[in-house]
């Protein structure tokens, strides 16, 4: 197929030898497989802005550190050099999320490196070599549904741990080869211990898997782990050995609100106390 304009700087550096064919188009990049020397991998080509659908990237981009103080200025003024700056930002997050989720023993696509808005990573394939498939398209057993669910689960867990929450985990982001699932899209990921959405977005990416394994096995659907993770995580106490069970017990205790109202007066009595000898000490001078 003719080379798309994008890729063709790729293709003059040697980094692409050939496109192949589009694999998809989403609502933030374009993919296509290409050939680099003896080698099948796959270009994410990411689109503009302007043209991107991602709905509140704004969220997703919270606590995402700018060590330049002049693009930190420029992305604050929306000035054209920090819309660009933004986008590289944007970009390279998916690159830098991979690198440090296969560090963490999480299975996603191997990156190659991202040019100018061009990710070049592994073509996750089955031992036939085909394309692997999407989890929407495929159909399991109970027992399958259990075994990939607490897979997931347990990457989801490990991004956890490596400060990560995908922030658009569905069955749309996730290959299945023969090994099992497979993490990809992960340009939005979250910065865990610095965006005040980390929290509901780590649900939204638990229930979204739970329900989709749900309908294969519904005992699934009983599972909190959500509440066990976050939970976990804000004591201190997840590490990548942490055992789930998927259970987790609400605190019912009732909260003595007396005790609170007691202990708040207590403090602003002691606090009149001490503005009354202050200002007994400076009528004394």
């Amino acid at each position: 197929m003719k080379t798309p304009k994008r890729i063709q700087p790729l293709v003059e550096d040697g980094l692409v030898d050939d496109v192949i064919r589009q694999l998809m188009s989403g609502k933030e990049a374009t993919v296509y497989v290409v050939r680099c020397g003896n080698n099948i991998r796959c270009a994410k080509v990411y689109k503009d802005a302007a043209k991107r659908s991602f709905k509140k990237a704004v969220q997703y981009q919270e606590g995402r550190k700018v060590r330049n103080s002049r693009r930190a200025r420029a992305m604050e003024k929306n000035s054209s050099f920090g819309r660009k700056q933004q986008e590289e930002i944007w970009q390279n997050a998916e690159v830098d999320a991979l690198y440090r989720l296969a560090d963490a023993g999480v299975r996603v696509p191997q990156p190659y490196g991202c040019f100018d808005g061009v990710l070049l990573m592994e073509l996750v394939t089955d031992d036939d070599g085909d394309v692997a498939p999407r989890l929407n398209d495929v159909s399991m057993s109970a027992e399958q549904a259990r075994e990939d669910h607490a897979t997931v689960m347990h990457y989801v867990k490990l991004m956890l741990c490596a400060g990560i929450i995908h922030g658009d985990l569905s069955e749309f982001n996730v290959l299945v080869d023969d090994y099992g699932p497979v993490i990809i899209d992960l340009p939005q990921a979250v910065d865990a211990a610095a965006n005040n959405n980390a929290q509901s977005m780590l649900g939204r990416d638990i229930e979204n898997m739970t329900t989709y394994y749900g309908q294969f096995a519904p005992d699934l659907l009983q599972t909190k782990y959500t509440q066990e993770m976050w939970t976990l995580y804000e004591d201190g106490k997840l590490t990548p050995e942490t055992k789930l069970t998927g259970y987790f017990e609400e605190d019912e205790t009732a909260a003595d609100v007396d005790a609170v109202v007691l202990e708040i007066k207590a403090a602003m009595e002691e606090e009149r106390d001490r503005q009354e000898r202050l200002r007994n000490s400076e009528e004394l001078e």
